[in-house]
C-alpha cells in the first residue's frame, strides 16, 4: 500500500456533480412541461378559429430545433413547440411566441441579471468565461470577451438613456433622517 500526500486538483468546469445534473434534467422536464401547457392553452384559445375548409385552423407542427439556454444552474437543452396556421397570410397570419421560451434568448433573466452586477464588482472582460465556467460549468459557452464587451456597450448606452431622462413632469419628496445616538 502507498501512502501519499498528493492530492489531483479539479480545474473550474471539470469535475461532475450529480446533484446540478439531476436539477438540470428536473429544469428541462418542468420547463418543457410549462411550454407544452402554454401552447396547449393557446391552441385551445384559437380553437373556434377554422379555415374555409373547416378544419381547425391552428394545429401543432412539431418542435423547433433544439438549443440551450445558459441559466443559474449551467445550460438546459430545449425544444420549443411549433404552431402552424393553415389559414392567413401576411399580417392574418396568427403567430405562438412563448413567453416562458422567446425565441432567440440564449441566456435567462437571472443570468442577464447577473453579468452587469459582476462587471460592476471589478470583474474584466477577459476574465467572465473563466468564472462563469466555475459557475456554471464547462458548457456554459457564448459568453466570451467580445461577447461580454459589446454587453458592457448596451449597457452605457442603456444607463446614458436613463441619465438624460425627462423629469420634468415627475414630483419627488425627499425625507432626511438624522440618526442620534442614545445619551
Amino acid at each position: 500500500m502507498t501512502e501519499t500526500n498528493i492530492f489531483q486538483l479539479s480545474q473550474p468546469g471539470t469535475f461532475a456533480d450529480p446533484l446540478t445534473e439531476v436539477l438540470r434534467n428536473g429544469a428541462r422536464a418542468l420547463l418543457m412541461q410549462a411550454v407544452e401547457a402554454e401552447v396547449a392553452a393557446f391552441l385551445s384559445c384559437h380553437a373556434d378559429k377554422l379555415t374555409d375548409a373547416g378544419r381547425q385552423r391552428l394545429v401543432r407542427h412539431g418542435h423547433l430545433p433544439e438549443r440551450e439556454i445558459v441559466t443559474g444552474i449551467g445550460p438546459v437543452a430545449v425544444r420549443c413547440p411549433r404552431v402552424r396556421d393553415r389559414a392567413g397570410g401576411g399580417s392574418e397570419r396568427i403567430h405562438f411566441s412563448s413567453a416562458i421560451l422567446p425565441p432567440y434568448a440564449r441566456r435567462s433573466k437571472s443570468l442577464e441579471v447577473l453579468l452587469p452586477i459582476l462587471y460592476l464588482k471589478g470583474l474584466s472582460t477577459g476574465e467572465f468565461d473563466e468564472a462563469l465556467v466555475a459557475l456554471l460549468g464547462k458548457d456554459a459557452g457564448g459568453l466570451s470577451a467580445s461577447t461580454i464587451g459589446r454587453l458592457k456597450d448596451a449597457w452605457s448606452d442603456e444607463h446614458l438613456r436613463w441619465s438624460k431622462r425627462d423629469l420634468s413632469a415627475k414630483h419627488y419628496v425627499y425625507f432626511c433622517a438624522g440618526f442620534r445616538p442614545p445619551e
